[in-house]
């Protein structure tokens, strides 16, 4: 059992029958009354994000979670991971994997999280390395302006790059917003 003065960003507890994870705390203590903690928590099953306040001294259930470090192999509807250390390969749907797809890779390493045994997602490293795969010509110079332009890269996933990316040029891009890091010297 956890209390409320555990409470802290990344907490995994379970209310009401489903795991929850706290993104938001504040510690409230009014001049009058009990002090209180006001948390923001998101359903890690369906990813709802309610607000809940919690009295000092409550007590909370923490939540039945773990992550283990998985590979993925392979999409066909369903996306493919296989646990190095037992060999055991699970597959997750396309709904749990959401905008994750735009970077996944084949053979990349991800945390899949699971509740009482069963998958409800995966975290993926915060940066991934793309190849473009289309885009306009690369342009030398003009780089003062800090101008954009649109490309494609082999998961189908476009994003906005400098004018100087050509095709085959392997890009950084941090998964946590989607957007362009650094390009980054061919992996060959």
């Amino acid at each position: 059992m956890l209390e409320t003065s555990d409470i802290r960003k990344g907490l995994r507890i379970e209310m009401d029958g489903d795991p929850y994870i706290v993104i938001e705390f504040q510690f409230v203590k009014p001049g009058k009354g009990t002090a209180f903690t006001r948390t923001k928590v998101r359903n890690l099953i369906n990813g709802a994000v309610i607000d809940r306040t919690f009295k000092s001294g409550e007590k909370l259930q923490a939540a039945d979670t773990e992550e283990r470090s998985m590979q993925y192999i392979y999409c066909d509807g369903n996306y493919h991971f296989l646990d190095s250390n037992s060999f055991e390969q699970i597959s997750l749907e396309s709904t749990l994997v959401g905008d994750n797809t735009y970077y996944l890779t084949e053979n990349m390493n991800v945390d899949i999280s699971f509740y009482k045994g069963r998958p409800i997602g995966l975290s993926l490293p915060n940066f991934v390395i793309l190849e473009v795969t289309e885009t306009a010509p690369g342009e030398k110079g003009n780089t003062v302006t800090g101008a954009l332009k649109p490309a494609l890269v082999t998961t189908g996933y476009s994003l906005n790059v400098p004018l100087f990316i050509n095709e085959g040029d392997h890009l950084k891009v941090d998964t946590r917003n989607g957007e362009y890091v650094e390009r980054v010297k061919s992996q060959s």
